[in-house]
């Protein structure tokens, strides 16, 4: 993996596993030299084992799904899997088999990580370190180049070659971690003793490679390769911390100065990738949300929280004052000081005036507040002076479609209202944003809550067990869907007796995974 470091947190259930999970295997593609594939596990039992790991993070109180800081990562995300399909870094196996996923964990900590199976986890502290979508994007292409070439799998079978406990050790300490941090280091460690050099020489390789795809995989997406350049720096410089001094050939990753040399080589040599954007304002607040969400600390908070009113303010750049306007009124609107939480969003609107993407931003940040001081009506009336978020036609971004439904379910009101076209309504709207992401747990339980709004019981209970089928917790979602065999039997509605249909044959599929799991263990 690009980045090691140790914290607490979500990730902090892996982090000492993903020093060997994460430095992953396999083939490629046809302009580049590659380690080839040496694994002997099948794409379907690497995505099984990740999706194990996955259920205990999707239970983890850190894993955050912000509607604002998700898009923002995902847009990045969507176009470098695009470009890996492009040169051919991902095959068709892996596109089907493999989930592709992004989680964000509310750790402070400037860490990603590549678990089996396609899954991608980004701590907030790493895209609060950012400065630009091109940094962040060489960080995901990085981790992305670990699954495509398959070094998940291959590392797990040079493991299995040595010892089973090793392989064992990984598992048990990512599923112990939630529970016991103390007792997964002890089992994730007692492992690692077993696999000494060849296993440090192993992820060298691999990294190295992940490397190299990367660079080009970004690239591919019309992102600057500079960006990988200015993340090894930033990394140079937080590893002064964290360095014990080790001779190159005892670590697992190559020396930070030996990547930063290679990448510029590569810049260099590739005159046609465009040049470092500089930061603008958009990213700047993003990157902002990111440190609020993931550093509560209260004297830290009273920091951020007096910098608007230094009198240094106005000679700070604008991506600094944007930035530093847009904590001050999140952190005010999570302290319900709601009268000064408005006036950092007035100065904020103000400050970012000519530029769509950052108005937007402040516009979705003035929305949420209003939402949170209980005044629903003014969360619609901002919400709908972005033309492109009007109405509920189907084309609304989630943050607008999420702000919008949670708008409408404080007034009570489940049908067209305010400027929305006749016919539609927040459940059409949602429904149609589920047909195309039916894995977005979110929305299946704000979809519900419009159900009960609706007086629709059963289309409740089903959603429900939807949220629960995208979060992974079987079990919780085949009682949803028993809950709701059991409300169909006293139905007597046609709407209702499709519905059961539904439920009936979502309850198998769930049934038959929950026997697979059993299987597992």
């Amino acid at each position: 993996m690009l980045l090691r470091t140790r914290s607490p947190a979500m990730p902090r259930t892996l982090l000492c596993t993903l020093g060997l999970l994460a430095c992953l295997a396999v083939p490629a593609h046809a302009q580049l030299p590659t380690l080839g594939d040496g694994s002997d596990m099948a794409a379907g039992a690497e995505r099984r084992l990740g999706d194990r790991i996955a259920r205990e993070l999707y239970r983890d109180p850190d894993y955050i799904d912000d509607p604002v800081l998700v898009e923002y990562v995902q847009q990045i995300w969507e176009r470098l899997v695009v470009a890996a399909k492009a040169r051919g870094e991902m095959s068709p196996e892996l596109q089907e088999r493999f989930a592709w996923e992004i989680l964000l964990g509310r750790d402070r900590s400037v860490n990603a990580f590549a678990l089996p199976g396609g899954y991608m986890g980004v701590h907030l502290g790493l895209i609060g370190v950012v400065t630009s979508e091109d940094e962040l994007a060489s960080v995901l292409a990085h981790e992305m180049s670990h699954v495509t070439q398959r070094h998940i799998s291959r590392l797990m079978t040079q493991q299995s070659r040595q010892t089973p406990l090793l392989l064992a050790s990984l598992v048990l300490g990512a599923l112990a971690a939630s529970k016991s941090p103390d007792a997964a280091n002890a089992l994730i460690l007692g492992g690692q003793a077993v696999a000494a050099q060849n296993q440090l020489n192993f992820s060298r390789d691999m990294e190295r490679e992940a490397d190299r795809v990367g660079y080009g995989v970004m690239t591919q997406a019309g992102y600057s390769g500079q960006g990988f350049v200015s993340m090894f720096e930033k990394l140079q410089q937080a590893s002064r911390i964290n360095d014990n001094g080790s001779f190159p050939y005892l670590r697992s990753h190559p020396l930070t100065t030996q990547r930063i040399a290679d990448m510029q080589q590569r810049h260099q040599l590739e005159a046609s990738t465009p040049a470092g954007t500089a930061p603008d304002l958009a990213h700047a607040m993003v990157a902002a949300r990111a440190r609020a969400l993931a550093n509560r600390a209260a004297d830290v908070e009273r920091l951020w929280l007096s910098e608007p009113d230094l009198a240094g303010f106005a000679s700070l750049d604008a991506p600094r004052r944007a930035a530093s306007l847009y904590a001050a009124t999140l952190i005010s609107l999570r302290q319900r000081d709601f009268a000064r939480a408005r006036g950092f969003a007035a100065r904020l609107t103000k400050e970012v005036q000519g530029h769509p993407a950052a108005e937007r931003q402040a516009r979705l940040l003035a929305a949420e507040l209003e939402l949170a001081a209980g005044a629903p009506l003014r969360a619609q009336e901002l919400l709908a002076a972005d033309p492109a978020s009007a109405g509920w036609a189907g084309k609304l971004r989630r943050p607008e479609m999420i702000l919008k439904t949670q708008a409408q379910l404080q007034l009570g009101q489940v049908g067209p209202a305010g400027t929305a076209p006749a016919g539609s309504s927040m459940a059409d709207a949602l429904q149609t944003w589920l047909a195309t992401h039916p894995k977005d747990a979110t929305v299946w339980q704000l979809l519900a809550s419009v159900y009960r709004l609706e007086q629709q019981p059963l289309r409740a209970i089903r959603a429900e067990a939807e949220a629960q089928v995208a979060l992974r917790d079987y079990a919780a979602a085949m009682d949803r869907f028993r809950a709701g065999q059991d409300l169909a039997r006293h139905s007597t509605a046609a709407a209702d007796h499709v519905e059961a249909s539904i439920i009936d044959t979502r309850a198998r599929d769930v049934q038959t995974i929950l026997r697979e799991q059993a299987a597992e263990r």
